[in-house]
């Protein structure tokens, strides 16, 4: 298992989880959960980070770039024109040419704006961005979004921050069947530890998570059981389940026995 990496865009990661960075208690909980995560990449909002006064504290004070691939994120954003604004200015104060890119078009629910998402991806990618979309678990949108140039695609399991767990899962496996080109990337309702051995079971390629660990009691011990879900599931995905079977059949089969001491 250890020659079985993420591959995005040509970057290698040996973590299957994505971690965020919003909702957390203070920034020091915040950096102990990224420890006992294991997560390599960090997804952080843009107009959420204090990118101009660093006489005060920063959430990116608390994030060690040696040790953490920064993914900024357009969270926020209600058209593309917003998100890529907002990621032109991740990318000009130093953050990263790499964007988690999120489009809104529904204030309750947060469902993403595919429509908006594709003409985003679109323009990101003529301007040298590597682009990971945010979506709902449809096949075709993924495929316009792949087409548009996306490096990945983002479906959600359930509306962010809900913790709902996957919903869906026959999309999931849908798109984990249809989609070879690009990673698949679970983001959004996960809520405990068996919703991302799941996803990891039904085949995506990472998840990305921030509510289920944040809003956890203790977001540090429940990083360490997602680190661990994770992995579960993607070595359970790689074994190859048993077949579902309607009737019993014995651990112990005695076809082939040799059946010794019994009279004729």
């Amino acid at each position: 298992m250890e020659t079985d990496l993420l591959k995005i865009a040509g970057r290698e990661f040996r973590s299957r989880l994505i971690a965020g960075t919003g909702k957390y208690r203070s920034f020091q909980e915040m950096a102990r959960a990224h420890e006992a995560s294991g997560a390599e990449i960090v997804t952080v909002a843009v107009r959420r980070v204090n990118l101009t006064d660093r006489s005060k504290e920063s959430m990116l004070d608390y994030i060690d770039r040696t040790r953490y691939f920064l993914l900024p994120n357009t969270a926020g954003c209600n058209t593309a024109d917003e998100a890529v604004r907002t990621a032109r200015l991740a990318r000009e104060v130093g953050l990263s040419h790499w964007i988690k890119l999120e489009v809104i078009g529904d204030p309750k629910t947060l469902f993403p704006d595919n429509f908006e998402l594709v003409k985003a991806t679109e323009t990101l990618v003529k301007e040298g961005f590597i682009v990971l979309p945010y979506t709902n678990d449809d096949l075709i949108a993924a495929r316009r979004l792949i087409d548009a140039g996306a490096a990945a695609v983002m479906p959600l399991g359930a509306p962010i921050g809900s913790g709902l767990g996957i919903q869906n899962p026959a999309n999931i496996r849908i798109l984990r069947e249809m989609i070879t080109e690009v990673p698949l990337v679970l983001d959004a309702g996960v809520g405990t530890a068996s919703d991302a051995a799941i996803a990891m079971e039904l085949g995506a390629d990472a998840v990305l998570m921030n509510t289920g660990i944040a809003g956890a009691g203790d977001p540090a011990l429940m990083a360490e059981a997602m680190k661990h879900a994770v992995i579960a599931g993607r070595e359970a995905y790689i074994a190859q389940r048993m077949p579902k079977r309607l009737y019993a059949t014995a651990s112990s089969p005695l076809e082939g026995v040799v059946r010794s001491g019994l009279s004729h």
